[in-house]
């Protein structure tokens, strides 16, 4: 039987299209099965960071504390006779002068005491001199047995008794005077004085209100603040003692003080005391700092806050306070290598000051840390460098990164 060639042609054509339509399915499925079991190439992307090179340089270590001003010299003005206020002679809240005078009291009955008093010292005067012409006239008659020796002997002591009471009578007048310069009274030292304390008419002194005014020197003011018995150890172990000055020494212990509205007072004090025994009660001990004060800034009284220079460590290692993890296992830094990997080191810290951290142990001059940049960093993780080291293009505030002391 014979198959018509219109049939085999057909049936041809049919099986090369299926062939072709399964050639093209197997294509397609071995492409969706390479794309879809392909491993995804990961790109290594380094770490932006910015770093610095650790050097040496003198680190000041500073002590922060509340201080007290006070006067250097504070004097409370007193009558120290008795009597009615007459005069006042000065302009309150003003500066007065040493010896300036200030009051007057009543002296009309102590320039009565010093006329008595001079006139009873004349009158023995006299009388010493009667009794010293006695004893001379007395003598050379003695010697040529004139005279008995009880005449001469009371012709002597008559004398002596003349000049013990001119003695007695000179003290008297003293006294007398003394007290009429009592009545005017003056100004102890230089410096500002307060409102009066008494009204004019007001009798004063031993019978009366004593404390007539306050003058306080204040040019120089001095700084009062306590210090711990731990920061009096920590001063031993720098060969530090507070309130001696070392003359070969670079630098000593000074102040500076922060006012009211924050600004810093331009002038800086000099620690010239401290107390030799710790209050029981506090566990601290007083220091006293020198301060200059001109143009009268610092009032006596007023509270303030101290910083106090209590080492200066030379040619030490630091580092920026932000280039440093704190965790609990320790303090560490990333160290940039030569080959541009970052190693994770460990560093012992030291004191403090202005956002740098002294480093005791653990980094050396020369070497490249990580500043900022460093929160997505691992050992052994290659790094590129910032052209801009003040801010990495990715840098973030890194978590857990802390400060101390």
């Amino acid at each position: 039987m014979k198959i018509p060639f219109q049939n085999v042609r057909a049936y041809f054509f049919i099986k090369k299209r299926n062939l072709a339509l399964i050639c093209l399915l197997v294509a397609a499925g071995v492409t969706v099965y390479y794309y879809v079991s392909r491993k995804e190439v990961v790109r290594e992307e380094k770490a932006i960071v910015s770093v610095m090179k650790v050097g040496k340089q003198d680190v000041n270590v500073y002590g922060e504390y509340v201080g007290r001003i006070r006067a250097q010299q504070f004097v409370e003005v007193h009558a120290r006779v008795e009597g009615f206020l007459e005069q006042m002679l000065f302009e309150e809240g003003t500066h007065v002068k040493k010896g300036q005078t200030l009051f007057v009291i009543d002296q009309r009955q102590y320039k009565a005491k010093v006329d008595k008093a001079r006139a009873q010292l004349n009158k023995d005067k006299a009388q010493e001199r009667k009794a010293q012409h006695d004893l001379n006239r007395i003598r050379p008659l003695y010697e040529q047995n004139a005279a008995s020796q009880l005449d001469l002997d009371n012709a002597v002591a008559a004398y002596e008794s003349a000049k013990a009471s001119v003695s007695m009578s000179q003290a008297d007048l003293d006294q007398a005077e003394m007290e009429l310069g009592y009545t005017v009274v003056r100004s102890p030292i230089s410096g500002n004085i307060s409102e009066r304390l008494v009204d004019l008419g007001t009798l004063v002194g031993s019978g009366g209100k004593s404390k007539l005014a306050t003058v306080m020197k204040s040019d120089t003011v001095l700084v009062d603040f306590s210090m711990t018995a731990l920061d009096y150890l920590k001063s031993k172990e720098r060969n530090v003692n507070l309130g001696r000055q070392v003359e070969n020494r670079s630098w000593q212990p000074y102040i500076t003080i922060t006012l009211a509205d924050n600004s810093q007072y331009p002038y800086k004090g000099l620690v010239d005391f401290a107390e030799p025994q710790v209050d029981p009660r506090t566990g601290t001990f007083s220091v006293r700092a020198e301060m200059p004060n001109p143009e009268n800034t610092l009032l006596p009284g007023q509270f303030t806050k101290v910083k106090l220079l209590l080492d200066v460590r030379e040619d030490a290692v630091s580092v920026p306070m932000k280039a440093v993890i704190i965790e609990k296992g320790g303090a560490y830094i990333y160290v940039v290598r030569k080959n541009q990997t970052v190693e994770k080191r460990f560093i012992e810290l030291g004191p403090e000051q202005d956002n740098q951290v002294v480093v005791e142990r653990g980094l050396a001059p020369g070497e490249e840390i990580v500043t900022e940049g460093y929160h997505k960093l691992s050992p052994g993780m290659k790094v590129q460098i910032s052209n801009d080291p003040a801010k990495p293009a990715n840098a973030q505030p890194a978590a857990g990164n802390a400060q101390t002391k």
